[in-house]
């Protein structure tokens, strides 16, 4: 058997959780080299897909709408950064004052 081969095996039963415990010293030897590490990302990129839960299909002209959305929004009122007082707050913020004290 290919050598490349039966390690990147040992590599997927060790992500899966199902490799000997007599094999596991070749397996985290293998981890060690770069081919190793990149079966070992691969392998879970492949899980996580596998695992992933579908996207819904977003109509047409969604991303369209979206941005005409967020461009129509308000702009937020910038605050003074805690620890400042009002005088130190920039002019062009109105100044936050508390109802209940009024």
């Amino acid at each position: 058997m290919d050598t490349n081969k039966k390690i990147r095996e040992h590599i997927s039963a060790l992500g899966d959780g199902e490799l000997p415990e007599a094999e596991l010293e070749l397996a985290f030897a293998a981890l060690q080299e770069p081919g190793g590490r990149e079966a070992w990302d691969l392998y879970h990129r492949i899980g996580d897909v596998l695992r992933a839960q579908p996207v819904p299909d977003l109509s047409p002209g969604f991303a369209a709408r979206l941005a005409a959305r967020l461009a129509a929004e308000p702009m937020s009122v910038k605050r003074a950064p805690v620890g400042t007082t009002e005088a130190e707050a920039p002019s062009s913020a109105p100044a936050l004052t508390n109802p209940a004290s009024s």
